[in-house]
């Protein structure tokens, strides 16, 4: 984690609002990946099997669930150590209730550019970009 990762994690106020929102914007899908770590979290009830659905590494995912932890009052996710079972995660009520109003704002936020999305969307489909050239290939010279 870089230093300004690691003072923005400490900074509830600087972690608030759209920090969460991460735009694709080639595949226009809109993620927010602290969200839907929670969300396998609650489902796999493992920070490591939620980490292996996204694509990301157990360290990756685990710096997030510290920095989220870190950005609010009440724990998010709690995990347990070893035992039998080798331990586990779980999303406290608190977390399910973060990542409901954090959907439901994400659904007002698109709602209130739908209109504007649209127009943009349309811009972006009336130019095309021109088909990759492929390089030169050289020929040895003797």
């Amino acid at each position: 984690m870089t230093e300004t990762q690691a003072s923005t994690a400490l900074d509830p106020a600087a972690a608030a609002g759209m920090r969460w929102y991460v735009v694709h914007a080639y595949s226009g899908q809109e993620k927010s990946i602290q969200a839907a770590l929670i969300e396998r979290i609650a489902a796999s009830g493992s920070i490591s099997a939620a980490a292996r659905d996204m694509g990301m590494s157990y360290r990756r995912a685990w710096q997030l669930v510290e920095a989220i932890n870190a950005s609010f009052a009440e724990p998010v996710v709690v995990t347990a150590t070893g035992g039998k079972r080798g331990g586990g995660a779980s999303v406290t009520p608190f977390g399910r209730d973060l990542v409901a109003r954090f959907h439901a704002m994400e659904d007002k936020a698109s709602a209130a550019i739908a209109d504007d999305l649209a127009q943009f969307k349309v811009q972006l489909a009336t130019r095309r970009m021109p088909p990759a050239r492929k390089p030169a290939v050289r020929r040895k010279t003797r």
